[in-house]
């Protein structure tokens, strides 16, 4: 059995599920690395049974050959290589073009990649009339979603999806068009000209340039700021079947469009509980240097079990070790901080957080290690981007993840609209009472 990506699966065995006098062999198979799944398949059709999973904690919804993650040894790889060799070897855009195509391109495929990106930064001249719709507080993340969404309506020679050529268009113009988007959300917030994307400069010297350039002075760029967005970016291009990537395939499984899945996508990383843990992480620092940076009094807060406070930023759901990416940018983060040497009383309440987790038997126990929002959300402090453009920035470094999920869910030859059951738990049938009686 292969894989949508030509990977052998092998099945191991069968595994008998019986019920009453019903009975089903169910393929148990296994992965490349090793993971074994029951592929329950017919498990409907020949019991009339479907299995139940809150929150799809136990189930896989797809075979990929896109990212591997082993939470309990702290692995993560993009197409096989660990994220430690890509983010010490290689930039974002490399990153990008082997998530997406599945292998590091060479030197002429990255500057056809790169020229592509570039030929495609800027945006229509009608789309800047949809940021003086929005309130001057809008959150950027509601920007996003919604320009993304409209990109569809802009850019209609794009739209067919069983056309290769405009499907690699959209890519082209997604990943060149996201941070432009962004940097223009963040210009009318606070009432600054939007700044025209720069060609000469790479991609994240470019969203730096649109960010915090303006047209009276000359904006001089900090290669260590560029660094360490670059960094990043890379250790958010992907990680797995997670929340806003499920969404991107669910619904670009009804052939909605590139734009239209993406848009999803972005809302759906806004939540708290995914893309927004590093902005609710940096919330969380201010708190307690606005409470006087007394972190001993909020770690005891952590501890007490009948205490509602919730230490954001440590452990994580998949990794039961220590966050591997992390651990990358935990460097990144301590360079810079030096380097800034920043009076700023929130990265005192970082650094004396980071050394109770990393020696407080606590947190040693629970393997609640400081993760890779606790670190991202202290390094964009650093970089002086607002709080509010935190998620902005992982939607750009996720963005290609979702283009490869989504691209190899079209390509997948057993490609079906994703349509979940479930387990019916109200009423039985009533009779209606006419609406003078009720």
């Amino acid at each position: 059995m292969k894989s949508s990506d030509g990977f052998e699966i092998e099945q191991l065995d069968t595994v008998r599920v019986q019920m009453g006098d019903q009975s089903c062999d169910l393929p148990l198979i296994e992965g490349s690395e090793g993971e074994r799944a029951l592929d329950i398949s017919r498990l409907r059709a020949e019991t009339g049974a479907i299995t139940l999973d809150e929150g799809f904690v136990n189930t896989g919804s797809t075979r990929s050959a896109i990212t591997f993650l082993d939470g309990e040894k702290g692995v993560l790889r993009y197409r096989g290589y660990p994220i430690e060799k890509l983010a010490a070897s290689c930039d974002f855009i490399e990153t990008a073009f082997l998530l997406i195509y599945g292998e590091l391109p060479n030197a002429k495929e990255i500057e056809t990649f790169r020229a592509g990106i570039r030929e495609h930064t800027m945006l229509h001249q009608d789309m800047k009339s949809f940021y003086n719709g929005f309130p001057r507080d809008a959150h950027p993340m509601a920007i996003l979603a919604s320009v993304v969404g409209a990109l569809s309506t802009f850019y209609q020679d794009s739209l067919d999806l069983d056309d290769d050529r405009q499907v690699e268009i959209s890519i082209y113009r997604l990943l060149a068009k996201l941070p432009t988007i962004a940097a223009y959300s963040y210009k009318k917030s606070i009432g600054q000209p939007f700044m025209y994307p720069k060609n000469s400069l790479d991609y994240t010297e470019n969203f730096l340039h649109m960010m915090f350039a303006t047209p009276t002075e000359e904006y001089e760029l900090d290669p260590d700021f560029a660094e360490a967005l670059n960094l990043l970016l890379i250790v958010h291009a992907d990680h797995e079947q997670n929340c806003s990537t499920s969404t991107v395939r669910m619904v670009g499984s009804s052939n909605a469009n590139l734009f239209a899945s993406i848009s999803a996508g972005i809302s759906a990383l806004w939540g708290p509980l995914h893309g927004g843990a590093n902005e609710a992480c940096v919330n969380m620092l201010e708190q307690i240097a606005r409470d006087g940076g007394d972190v001993k009094k909020y770690v005891d807060m952590a501890k007490d079990k009948d205490n509602p406070f919730r230490l954001m930023g440590f452990g994580h759901r998949v990794y039961k070790n220590f966050d591997p990416r992390a651990t990358i940018i935990r460097a990144c983060c301590d360079k810079l901080l030096d380097k800034l040497n920043l009076d700023d009383p929130l990265f005192e309440v970082a650094q004396q957080l980071q050394e109770v987790a990393l020696k407080d038997e606590y947190f040693i126990e629970r393997k609640l290690y400081p993760n890779v929002d606790f670190y991202s959300g202290v390094i964009y402090r650093a970089l002086g981007i607002p709080v509010q453009m935190f998620t902005v920035l992982f939607a750009i470094g996720r963005l290609p993840g979702w283009i490869a999920h989504w691209r190899e869910m079209h390509n997948s030859p057993g490609f079906r609209i994703n349509r979940p059951r479930q387990i019916y738990t109200g009423h039985t049938e009533r009779n209606v009472t006419p609406l003078e009686s009720r």
